[in-house]
């Protein structure tokens, strides 16, 4: 019975995402109007291929944005090893920037299609992939029904499930059920998101850990850190990292507040979204005389007190010139961004209240001592003056954060582990097919 009211929801969603199809175009049309779309790329988020599909087995591997994108690029090697060829889909411009300059030699990259049913069966009647992979919280109905239909294994990967999206599922018991009852494998980062996978109806599930505690460091561009740390010289400097909107403000607040112990103060914001920076600075009226945009050619030198950093992948040169790091999406509710990098990157870490979606972090580097959690503006004010304060207090939170994420590394080849017995058919296939994979392009 359940089974057969789920189906019915989801012939209903099916027709109600066919009635809302054609405003594809309109919302195509928006974004490249906003700038959110590449006008030579933008026929990819309708199923229609900018390459073409090479010969033999593929592994198609989806990942939203920036931060799944980091997280899944060290695994793409090790799929290549199977014989198959590799194709990441992302759906952000900011994350297709890193896949072009940070993918193994020979993977491809295409946009996310829409999930509307025309242009997800489109994408996959041309790419037909033997194995699809999910990065995270990726969840989309009729992309995986479509997907079901044509008996192509779906495994969800770093699989993470926020309090907001487990509980909007669990009011849709059955459809829910139909959706997630088609997951092949899910490898959970921890058992709170393994016990809502399996309550929403996932069969197949493993804790393989949190892949992004295996990312490495960023590369950071030398020169230009040493450049930096020129200009800027003996001043006391913090940063604001993946700030959102409404953080700004508070953090400008903030400098403002210190200017009276600290009046040589540098403070650098890097906004979550590089292409805010002009939104920030309308946004904070009169007080952006104090703000400097990298994207116009600025730098943090003597004249300069509030930097904005609103430019693409240089957030770990910014972790690199700092000691004393905010990081965002946490004093309004988002759900935090991922505090790892800054940790391994030597800085010591303040968050706000709002951690859901890095949880399990964010509560071990607290216990530890390792970062500090704010409720506002002033504490954070006190916080940030008081690292700035102690170097000593700085150099023991960097100490204990390497500690405190050490033991947690290791789920890179635990979802490898987890995954050969779909992983192997994959290279049998593909050395049948004669598509191994040699390191060249077809």
């Amino acid at each position: 019975m359940t089974d057969r009211l789920g189906h019915a929801y989801f012939r209903i969603y099916r027709a109600v995402s066919r009635v809302v199809q054609p405003a594809a175009g309109l919302i195509v049309k928006n974004r490249l109007k906003a700038g959110k779309e590449d006008p030579d790329r933008y026929r990819e988020k309708l199923g229609q291929s900018g390459l073409e599909r090479p010969a033999g087995v593929l592994i198609w591997v989806h990942a939203a944005s920036v931060g799944e994108t980091n997280a899944i690029l060290p695994m793409l090697s090790h799929l290549q090893e199977t014989g198959a060829r590799v194709l990441l889909t992302t759906g952000t411009l900011t994350s297709a920037s890193i896949a072009k300059t940070r993918m193994p030699h020979g993977a491809m990259h295409q946009f996310m299609p829409f999930d509307f049913p025309k242009f997800v069966e489109r994408f996959l009647d041309f790419w037909k992939p033997d194995l699809a992979i999910f990065v995270e919280s990726e969840i989309w109905p009729n992309t995986i029904f479509s997907l079901r239909k044509r008996k192509v294994p779906i495994v969800q990967i770093n699989g993470r499930m926020s309090d907001r999206s487990f509980t909007r599922w669990q009011k849709i018991p059955a459809f829910s059920r139909a959706v997630f009852g088609a997951i092949t494998l899910c490898m959970a980062r921890g058992k709170e998101d393994s016990d809502r996978f399996i309550a929403l109806g996932v069969s197949g599930v493993s804790i393989t850990g949190n892949l992004k505690f295996d990312v490495p460091p960023p590369e950071v561009n030398r020169e230009q850190l040493e450049y930096l740390r020129g200009l800027i010289g003996s001043r006391p400097v913090w940063l604001a990292a993946s700030t959102h909107p409404g953080e700004e403000d508070m953090v400008v607040d903030v400098h403002r507040m210190m200017l009276a112990r600290m009046p040589d103060l540098l403070t650098i914001i890097v906004p979550r979204h590089p292409g805010r920076g002009a939104e920030i600075r309308t946004g904070l009226g009169v007080r952006a005389q104090a703000l400097a945009l990298r994207s116009e050619g600025a730098v943090p030198d003597e004249a300069c007190s509030i930097y904005c950093a609103d430019t693409l992948g240089e957030l770990g040169l910014f972790y690199s010139l700092c000691s004393v790091a905010f990081l965002g999406g946490s004093l309004i509710e988002h759900g935090g961004q991922n505090p790892i990098e800054a940790a391994r990157l030597g800085c010591a870490v303040i968050h706000g209240p709002h951690t859901q979606n890095f949880r399990e972090i964010y509560d071990n580097l607290n216990k530890s001592g390792a970062a500090e959690k704010v409720l506002s503006r002033g504490d954070l004010h006190r916080a940030v003056q008081n690292l700035l304060s102690d170097p000593n207090k700085v150099h023991l939170r960097k100490e204990r954060a390497l500690e405190t994420l050490q033991p947690f590394s290791g789920a890179l080849d635990r979802s490898l582990m987890a995954m050969q017995p779909l992983l192997k058919p994959i290279a049998i296939d593909a050395a049948l097919n004669g598509a191994h994979y040699h390191g060249h392009h077809p």
